[in-house]
């Protein structure tokens, strides 16, 4: 049976866990500063006892995600988790980068309004 520190790990469960740092540290500044609040109710409790307690689980999980994905990387079902997962971080990295233009002028609220009126105009 492989070991843990043994385990080779993917280019793209290290992207995995490199997206999942980085939206935790993003997160941090957007919420600290005011630009933002965390979506999730847990981790915004999590946010609300500190940064250090929110960092943790946030790695925490990631570790979790690289242990699981290097464990089973040959099943389809855990190529296609991160797949979808992947799609879903770099997702929240565009929200990411929308939130820095926004907070610091290049983007107003009213192109976020007519963002929303357009895709409201599509989710019948």
């Amino acid at each position: 049976m492989q070991r843990v520190s043994q385990m080779k790990i993917s280019k793209r469960t290290l992207l995995l866990f490199t997206l999942n740092l980085f939206d935790a540290l993003l997160t941090i500044y957007w919420v600290r500063n005011g630009f933002a609040t965390e979506g999730n109710q847990l981790m915004a409790s999590l946010l609300d006892m500190g940064n250090t307690p929110f960092l943790t689980v946030k790695i925490m999980v990631g570790v979790l995600a690289v242990i699981v994905l290097s464990r089973w990387k040959s099943l389809k079902l855990a190529q296609y988790g991160l797949t979808v997962t992947l799609a879903i971080y770099l997702g929240l990295m565009g929200i990411h980068f929308l939130t820095g233009l926004s907070a610091f002028g290049y983007i107003s609220e009213g192109f976020f309004r007519e963002l929303s009126v357009w895709s409201n105009a599509f989710s019948c």
